[in-house]
């Protein structure tokens, strides 16, 4: 449980309202978790930065604490294989297990593998829903890929090949820029 007034608790009352967590809050969370920057294995950070404003700030909050980034890694994927992905996802309400109608079909159709229960669409994987939010997405992102491009920071992985490869890839990525 969260610590009443934290930045992790603000966060978690922002998505239970189905609400984006704003920029204070994520920084916050991270402030809050700072010493965890200086892990000696490193740390990742995923889906953060989201815009050129949160890239600002981090990029500050790392240089107060004498750190620098050694990458960025932005998964390249078309647009029409996002929608085709995020529509295709089902839910179950019950027990929460994740399905895909084509890449991770349960055993019968509509009905969990794991509880029986009814697999859903979620209303924000609906097509119109997606769309939206991929547009936003471009919007926000093509600032933030330019001032790591720009850094010579971004690193661009290809996301369109099984998990695994992807995985294979971004880890060879890394590799060769931190390792002699």
């Amino acid at each position: 449980m969260a610590e009443p007034g934290s930045a992790m608790a603000r966060a978690q009352a922002c998505m239970e309202r189905g609400e984006l967590v704003s920029d204070e809050i994520v920084l916050g969370l991270i402030r809050e978790r700072c010493r965890c920057l200086h892990c000696k294995g490193g740390f990742m950070l995923d889906g953060f930065p989201r815009t050129e404003r949160q890239a600002l700030a981090i990029d500050a909050l790392l240089a107060t604490e004498h750190l620098k980034l050694d990458a960025v890694i932005s998964y390249e994927l078309p647009a029409a294989e996002i929608l085709a992905r995020i529509t295709g996802r089902r839910v179950c309400p019950k027990c929460k297990a994740v399905f895909h109608v084509t890449g991770r079909p349960p055993r019968v159709a509509g009905v969990c593998d794991n509880c029986g229960g009814p697999l859903v669409q979620r209303a924000d994987d609906r097509p119109e829903a997606v769309k939206v939010r991929l547009d936003a997405y471009a919007a926000d992102t093509k600032p933030l890929a330019e001032h790591y491009r720009a850094m010579n920071l971004l690193v661009p992985i290809n996301a369109a090949r099984k998990p695994e490869e992807v995985f294979a890839h971004t880890l060879d990525a890394l590799a060769a820029l931190v390792l002699p």
